[in-house]
């Protein structure tokens, strides 16, 4: 099947040079193209141009942007968002007054959504999460990544893992699991760290691989929660599993979860609120991805990661919604990009790259995703006219999707 994408006003995020991560002042300089077309076969981009220098005939079916933009899907590469239950009693202690780790310390956080989810069944988190799921393709996401770890216990880590494997084999995002069994440390094990992490290293991972339910494996590496120590025990135990390391790191504390994720070779460190030079040192001339989270800072109350200093620093910068249900809930990419903006001066081109080709690399899927680029799958969005691609991020709560093609088949919003 040819298809042609016909009467663009403007294409964003051309990247024609094969790189899988634009870093530093690149971020800045996606290309775009006016007065445009694009040409989908078989589900992947088989060409694009100026309508005034040609355009493609023999197609079976025409879609007319009708003089709107055409953007990359989002590429969302941290979510939670498989989960039983909400915690707006949790949002009202916020709001009285009570911190992330008081909330945390009175059995409420990640302890509360185990509680729930231990009593929910497969079928009833599966339909929760495809709610959510349709959700976030509607506002333009194509590829997710989603973690366990509300579970922290063998069997329900693993019924988290088993609800994400069907959610990627029953819709037309690409999906990446990652396997957080050391988000927390359970209630059974309370006073029993050490033990845990034995848990998690001797009996969980080796089950999840036999399985083959995990792509990543992730630690939450803070204050309060999992020491360098005993993430890097965890990380590595993984990796001889073959899963590459994604880190929860210093959203708490200047923890030395950014040193040991680079050191272990993570793809990404992720939230990074409590962040300075030695982290952006660390970071520089790495593979791994600094990912920001600035839905859970917005939501929590809390300092945003430094997100111009790594740019003027030469990082590679992703962003990510953390949808959740007690810090981020929320999958909203568009939201997430004009956070950035607003609160961490990234310009909206850059909040862009970071959101779409910088958040594909953060699940190693930006050869095939996250840009305009010819042999790419066929992810992208419509919007209604616009002035200008800066107007999709100043404008972020106006209604400006249209239509939603996820391998390059138009989807219902």
């Amino acid at each position: 099947m040819r298809t042609l994408v016909e009467n663009i006003g403007c294409i964003f995020g051309i990247e024609r040079h094969g790189r899988l991560r634009l870093c530093g002042d690149e971020m800045d300089r996606m290309e775009t193209l006016d007065d445009a077309w694009l040409l989908v076969e078989d589900g992947r981009i088989a060409a694009f141009g100026r309508r005034s220098e040609g355009v493609p005939t023999g197609v079976e079916r025409r879609v007319d942007a009708c003089g709107g933009m055409l953007f990359p899907s989002f590429c969302d590469s941290h979510t939670h968002l498989v989960y039983a239950g909400s915690r707006e009693q949790e949002f009202l202690d916020k709001i009285n007054g009570l911190s992330y780790e008081e909330i945390a310390r009175r059995g409420g956080g990640i302890l509360n959504s185990a509680d729930r989810l231990h009593d929910a069944s497969e079928e009833e988190l599966y339909d929760a999460a495809m709610e959510r799921v349709r959700e976030i393709a509607a506002m333009g996401t194509g590829c997710v990544e989603i973690k366990s770890g509300y579970g922290l216990s063998t069997e329900d880590e693993l019924k988290m893992l088993r609800v994400i494997r069907r959610i990627r084999e029953t819709v037309p995002l690409e999906v990446r699991a990652t396997f957080l069994g050391a988000h927390a440390v359970s209630r059974a094990y309370r006073g029993r760290q050490a033990e845990y992490v034995d848990l998690v290293c001797r009996e969980m991972l080796p089950a999840v691989a036999r399985e083959g339910l995990a792509d990543f494996v992730d630690v939450f590496c803070d204050e309060g929660f999992f020491t360098v120590e005993e993430t890097e025990r965890i990380i590595n135990a993984g990796r001889e599993l073959g899963l590459r390391a994604k880190i929860h790191a210093n959203e708490l504390a200047e923890s030395g979860g950014v040193q040991v994720g680079v050191r272990c070779g993570a793809l990404s460190v992720d939230h990074l609120e409590r962040s300075g030079e030695a982290e952006i040192e660390a970071l520089r001339g790495t593979e791994t991805t600094p990912t920001l989270l600035p839905g859970a800072a917005f939501f929590l109350g809390m300092s945003y990661p430094p997100a111009r200093e790594m740019i003027r620093a030469g990082l590679g910068v992703a962003l990510a919604s953390d949808y959740n249900p007690g810090s981020s809930p929320s999958g909203n990419m568009r939201m997430v990009a004009a956070l950035a903006s607003i609160r961490m001066r990234m310009t909206p081109r850059e909040a862009l790259c970071a959101a779409t080709l910088n958040g594909a690399c953060a699940m190693g899927l930006s050869r095939d995703f996250g840009s305009v680029t010819v042999g790419k799958v066929a992810n992208f969005f419509l919007t209604r006219q616009m002035p200008s691609v800066e107007f999709f991020i100043y404008a972020y709560q106006t209604p400006l999707i249209e239509r939603v093609f996820l391998r390059g088949e138009e989807i219902a919003i």
